[in-house]
């Protein structure tokens, strides 16, 4: 049976499980004591008695031999080279493994409720069971705010805005009228989703702006970071599919559209109707032209520039402009021998007049 236990850490109330129901929970095995306890988690090389950590990065493995922690997730597959004092618990994936358990510890945590009487909410708009709407939120006419979902101190949500159930939005994010979010999504603070996109028409006295009458769709599941931007297309949709998950800082145009279960990494920046596909990996400020469509399960690396369509599923490209990697690599071999071939070219420049002088 699980019970409550406080940990002198932090003083907080978690609740206390025993390696063999951890095991049991993760469809693991125990090795060392069944009945170790654990109430909390830590770093492996930060590790204490009563948490429980996890080791899948070979860079860590010399820290399992001396982790105070109670409990430690190990691949299956490790092999140890001396005794250890914790009790392991033998998975498949150690790193899936901590990610369920975290989850499960996410869903304990208790939910607030209630609307606080310092938040504004229009009487025109329509909330659902066991939502918590924070202290100077502002709900606007016609929005909808579906069951369970948590709006926090200071959040903006616009006009006929559209929010699923079991959403979490964090404090100071701001929803512009009209657009449209699906159910569980998370979007942390400073968030922007619906902003005009850049749409302004040159003349001869500076630029007339495009009004921007589309919205933003993000579909169920999706999780946007913190100060990440999205903006409301100038026609139709700005769309973010199923499963999304973007980190903190980037910048989505108007009209972009990115497939199901992508990530991308901080700082990226899309242009605007850049299509990207499904399954895509993106690293941190990789940038895209606008107007191009990116494949399914393409990989892009970090600070790489994508100018124009990519040719098929799972390539990958790093550079900028983008290119394949194997491409890439023979010219940075090439460039720092660069210093060497100017100077012999010079030096053969040299002996070419020398000859030519003395015919």
């Amino acid at each position: 049976m699980c019970t409550f236990a406080k940990s002198n850490e932090n003083q907080k109330l978690f609740m206390e499980f025993t390696a063999k129901q951890i095991a049991e929970l993760i469809g693991g095995r125990v090795e060392g004591n069944e009945q170790s306890t654990v109430s909390t988690f830590a770093k492996i090389e930060e590790g204490r008695e009563g948490a429980i950590s996890f080791l899948s990065n070979p860079k860590y493995t010399h820290y399992l031999y001396e982790t105070k922690s109670s409990v430690v997730l190990i691949n299956d597959d490790l092999e140890l080279e001396g005794p250890v004092k914790t009790t392991l618990i033998r998975v498949k994936n150690a790193y899936e493994a901590v990610a369920r358990l975290l989850q499960f510890y996410e869903q304990m945590k208790p939910r607030k409720k209630g609307i606080d009487p310092l938040a504004f909410v229009s009487p025109k708009a329509t909330i659902g069971t066991d939502v918590y709407i924070g202290p100077f939120a502002c709900i606007g006419d016609g929005a909808t705010i579906g069951d369970g979902t948590q709006v926090y101190p200071h959040v903006v949500v616009g006009d006929g805005v559209t929010i699923g159930q079991q959403c979490l939005l964090y404090p100071n994010v701001t929803i512009y009228q009209g657009c449209k979010v699906g159910n569980r999504v998370t979007i942390h603070a400073g968030s922007v989703v619906g902003a005009d996109g850049f749409g302004f028409a040159p003349n001869q006295d500076g630029y007339d702006k495009i009004p921007q009458i589309g919205i933003v769709v993000i579909e169920d599941d999706v999780e946007i970071g913190a100060n990440t931007c999205i903006d409301r297309s100038t026609m139709g949709q700005t769309i973010i599919h199923r499963g999304v998950k973007l980190d903190n800082l980037i910048q989505v145009a108007h009209n972009c559209e990115i497939g199901e279960n992508t990530v991308m990494s901080a700082q990226v920046g899309l242009a605007g109707s850049t299509k990207i596909g499904a399954w895509c990996m993106v690293g941190g400020q990789a940038g895209f032209a606008g107007h191009i469509q990116v494949a399914d399960k393409t990989f892009v690396g970090a600070q790489c520039g994508v100018i124009s369509n990519t040719k098929g599923q799972g390539q990958q490209l790093i550079g900028s402009p983008a290119m394949d990697p194997k491409v890439y690599f023979k010219g940075m071999a090439v460039m720092k021998n660069l210093p060497q071939m100017y100077r012999e070219l010079n030096e053969l420049k040299k002996r070419v007049e020398e000859l030519s002088g003395n015919k």
